[in-house]
């Protein structure tokens, strides 16, 4: 999805201070899969700025105590690594009740709604190395036709932060066990509060090109002020097939309850996040 043209000022592109600690809401002011498999936990920063988040101050009887910050880097934020990506249309009834910014609606067309998935593995090189799962739905915001984060998982806390904070994503605590060759993957996400979730994808097609391609997702902050956040993403193309299998009265279970229409791995890749 390529960005639609400008957005009026009150809905401009979040560009958050990178001198100091970073504001809770910067939108208010003037993520190649390893060979092998490994069960992650959080993991380490080829490069990291010293900025951090202050966390809102709690009232603990008549002392303010706030909780400790997490350190995480300014936007943007240029990562890389591989990641598998997959498409795909599910009845708009059987969505789970994700919460979406103010005045966005999701993208229907014939009762169906579009989903977009991303298993990540973030390398180094970038500025965080961590593993993501990420779940895009596609939507309209006025005329037009955006993405919203509705669900992300995560297994480092300064990306969990981070994406929060600079961004309004919803990302989530949770591990990682990947394993992955030169034309497959497989990877399962753990998580408190539901069962595991699970992915299988294997190359069909390698395409003799580099895939570049814009987008931009539209993100709600804590404090209600809508966030646009501008990606950009170079990677060595490969179309396939995948298939994501989880409990059968599981959250995401309207994922393996169906077929991806398009699933496609992108090795190699170089993204900017943010602006």
């Amino acid at each position: 999805m390529r960005p639609p043209g400008g957005l009026p000022e009150a809905r401009r592109t979040c560009t958050p201070h990178t001198r100091g600690p970073i504001p809770l809401h910067p939108c208010t002011g003037p993520s190649q899969l390893s060979p092998g498999s490994r069960a992650t936990g959080p993991s380490g920063s080829s490069r990291v700025e010293q900025s951090a988040v202050r966390v809102r101050a709690e009232e603990v009887g008549h002392h303010a105590v706030e909780r400790p910050a997490v350190p995480f880097p300014p936007s943007p934020w240029r990562v890389t690594g591989d990641m598998v990506v997959s498409v795909w249309r599910v009845r708009a009834e059987d969505l789970p009740s994700w919460s979406l910014p103010t005045g966005v609606r999701p993208w229907v067309v014939r009762r169906r709604a579009t989903l977009v998935t991303f298993w990540v593995d973030y390398r180094p090189g970038g500025v965080l190395t961590y593993r993501e799962f990420l779940i895009a739905l596609a939507v309209r915001r006025g005329h037009r036709l955006v993405g919203s984060t509705v669900a992300a998982w995560v297994d480092d806390d300064r990306a969990l932060t981070g994406g929060r904070t600079l961004w309004g994503i919803p990302k989530e605590q949770g591990v990682f066990t990947l394993r992955a060759d030169s034309r497959s993957t497989r990877a399962e996400l753990t998580a408190d509060g539901m069962p595991s979730v699970r992915f299988a994808y294997h190359d069909v097609l390698r395409l003799p090109f580099r895939l570049r391609a814009r987008a931009h997702l539209i993100q709600q902050l804590s404090d209600g002020t809508e966030c646009r956040v501008p990606m950009r993403i170079s990677g060595r193309p490969a179309l396939g097939r995948g298939r994501v299998s989880t409990g059968p009265k599981a959250p995401l279970s309207v994922l393996a309850r169906h077929r991806p229409v398009l699933s496609l791995a992108v090795r190699d890749f170089r993204s900017t996040v943010g602006s």
